[in-house]
């Protein structure tokens, strides 16, 4: 920077709090899901903790898949309010939503078709793996609510509107735990459903969230302005490639880490079901813990959005350093609560001393890699702002696929340190992830590539010649 403004550096780190805060509600609460559903498994037995672990690290492939493609929108908003160009939000909401729909019966055909062959390719304990099928054809059912909900979300994130966020997952929240309390457990006149009734309750709840907020921007007079729902409109397929082009390296970019901690889990059901088991305590707890710098990594894109399209050099600056700093601060927490009581926070998900013993082990590993997973999230959060998408897919491709799977696969396997040494690799891949990605930035933000172009150069949503009135 060519001056150092500390006013306008607390107002970006105030505007991003405020913005954030709502996210890592919302962001939290969605990950609560997975954590009912594990403390309800757990509770119930540890064969059902394991079939549940293996489906839910199949399933979050998909819903990262969708996550990531539909994040095209949020940027995308972003920069189009910068700009001031509030008439080209309505249609390409409605663009977007023909995306998330066909997204959604591709992912639903898909998962049913391929975990069926996949677990079994993979090696997965075949005690854990007709319950794990069951879970994930369950729910699969939720995939097009999913997508479409994940849509509805980016226009309204990418608007600086994110406390929908928090309520909608809120509600979630408070949904699946009773119903996943009585079809699991045979509860309320339901028979006794295990795993399978664990992916019901998900599906079920996934729609339930959709509708909701859609009736929320229908009707809510904030979005008015916005004419969301002014008209129905045929699918453009120029359009729609170009949220694809915007969208798929982003998901591309999110399937490389979540497929990394997936695969990784998967792997470990090979073990048996107290590996599994420990493991997916361990995910579980980095998962809740990622929520944050997560949610803190939504709010940077739509900052540095914003101020890309008011062609704002400075405030791209002070949004991205910003917002990394937080996650830092956020990590300290974290990693000092997994280092210092992993056993007591193991113990809230079983009571199997055996599976609290392996999962503490991983658990002190987890707390060693959440500053790189802190600087990782928001680096590429930031550069969703830019539009920034294609070397960091690449990035994270190589980070996670060339460094960390196979450091963990040797250290695990060849070096017999087990789920330890797989927890090393992830560690590895990480920190990697969050040099690059950082200096990613760094170099995209003094250089001012965005200038002069609110969307990425060619694309069609930003050319003026191509707008939707």
């Amino acid at each position: 920077m060519a001056s150092f403004d500390r006013q306008r550096l607390w107002h970006e780190l105030a505007a991003t709090v405020l913005l954030a805060l709502p996210l890592v509600a919302g962001q939290l609460s969605g990950v609560g899901m997975t954590v009912i559903d594990t403390m309800l498994a757990g509770h119930l037995n540890a064969h059902t903790l394991g079939a549940v672990s293996v489906g839910a690290n199949f399933w979050v492939l998909a819903y990262v898949a969708a996550l990531g493609v539909t994040m095209a929108l949020s940027p995308s908003v972003a920069q189009i309010k910068g700009a001031q160009r509030y008439d080209e939000i309505g249609p390409l909401f409605r663009q977007a939503l023909w995306l998330a729909a066909m997204m959604g019966v591709v992912l639903f055909f898909a998962v049913r078709v391929v975990v069926v062959h996949f677990l079994e390719w993979i090696g997965v304990d075949p005690t854990l793996r007709g319950d794990a099928q069951a879970f994930v054809r369950a729910i699969s059912w939720g995939a097009p609510a999913q997508c479409g909900y994940f849509a509805l979300r980016g226009v309204s994130e990418g608007y600086g509107l994110t406390r929908p966020t928090m309520y909608f997952g809120l509600l979630g929240l408070a949904l699946l735990a009773p119903i996943g309390w009585a079809l699991m457990y045979g509860k309320l006149g339901f028979p006794p459903m295990g795993a399978e009734g664990c992916g019901i309750a998900t599906a079920l709840v996934l729609w339930l969230q959709f509708f909701a907020l859609l009736a929320w921007l229908r009707w809510r007079p904030q979005y008015r302005p916005l004419n969301l729902f002014a008209r129905w409109e045929k699918p453009n397929w120029g359009e729609i490639g170009q949220l694809l082009r915007i969208g798929v390296p982003m998901g591309v970019a999110i399937f490389m880490e979540a497929s990394l901690f997936a695969v990784v889990a998967l792997i470990l059901a090979g073990l048996g079901e107290n590996t599994a088991s420990a493991h997916q305590i361990a995910l579980n707890v980095s998962a809740v813990c990622f929520m944050v710098p997560l949610g803190l990594a939504l709010a940077i894109t739509v900052r540095v959005g914003h101020a890309v399209g008011a062609n704002d050099e400075r405030g791209v600056r002070y949004a991205g350093y910003a917002g990394i700093a937080l996650c830092l601060v956020t990590q300290f927490v974290s990693a000092g609560a997994m280092l210092l009581v992993p056993e007591r926070i193991a113990a809230l998900y079983t009571s199997d001393a055996a599976v609290i013993a392996l999962a503490a082990q991983l658990l002190i590993l987890a707390g060693l890699f959440q500053f790189s997973d802190g600087i990782q999230v928001a680096s590429n959060g930031a550069l969703r702002g830019l539009k920034d998408t294609r070397l960091p897919m690449l990035i994270t491709v190589f980070a996670y696929w060339g460094i960390g799977m196979p450091v963990g696969w040797y250290l695990a396997f060849r070096q017999g340190f087990g789920a330890r040494g797989m927890w090393m690799g992830l560690i590895a891949g990480l920190s990697v992830a969050a040099v690059l990605l950082f200096l990613r930035f760094h170099r995209q933000a003094r250089r001012g590539r965005w200038q002069g172009a609110p969307l990425a150069a060619g694309d069609s949503l930003s050319d003026p010649r191509h707008n939707v009135h």
